[in-house]
Order: C-alpha cells, then structure tokens, then sequence
C-alpha cells in the first residue's frame, strides 16, 4: 500500500506545477519578456528536477528487476538440481522393483516373519 502512495507522491511532484495551458504564470514581474524569461527558467529547473527522479526511479526499476532475475536464476538451478536428485532415485525405486523375483520376495518376508517371532518370544 505504501508503494502506491509514494507513486501517486512521485506523480504529483512530477507534474506539480504544470497547467493543462502550460506553466504557472506570476505577476512579479513587469515586461512580458522577464515574466517569459522566468518562466523558462522556472520551468527547466523543475524539468530537470523531475528528469533527475525518473532517472533514479529507473535505477532504482533496474535494479530491483536485477535483483529479482538473481533470485529466479538461483531458484531454477535450485529446482533443476532437486529434480535431478529425484530422478536418480525414482531410477534406483524402478530398479529394485524390476530386479525382484518371486523367490527373493518369499525369503526376505520368510525371514522378517522369523526374526519377529523370534524377537516376540525372547521378549516375553
């Protein structure tokens, strides 16, 4: 919310000033070509006033933008090394579950059965 505030302020400085006609005029002077003159002078200060706080806004987009392209790119490495961990190791699941036969299945669910009955009766 804070940032949309400080970017209405940043527009309102931008343009204060500005009239749909033009610039501001002031009565403080008395020839035409004074008042024009001030005016101009008036006005490039405040242009280059509001060309100075784009270019820092730009900076500041830049390097935001920067920043966060980082992030992506350390993100997506990251993602693509977790990826290539669990590849590998549904690689290995299908190879032991490939590999087995009937017999070896028998004999090791046979020997845990053994053990558990072995272990229940030495505990009791």
């Amino acid at each position: 919310m804070n940032a949309r505030r400080d970017n209405r302020n940043n527009r309102v400085s931008l343009f204060d000033g500005i009239e749909e006609g033009g610039i501001r005029s002031s009565s403080l002077y008395s020839s035409s070509h004074e008042i024009d003159e001030h005016d101009n002078e008036q006005a490039l200060d405040g242009l280059q006033d509001r060309v100075n706080l784009l270019k820092r806004l730009s900076g500041d987009i830049n390097e935001e933008v920067d920043s966060h392209n980082r992030m992506l790119d350390r993100m997506g490495n990251d993602m693509d090394a977790s990826r290539g961990v669990l590849s590998g190791t549904m690689d290995k699941f299908k190879m032991v579950f490939e590999t087995k036969s009937s017999r070896r299945m028998f004999t090791l669910v046979a020997s845990f059965v053994v053990l558990f009955l072995i272990i229940y009766y030495l505990t009791r």
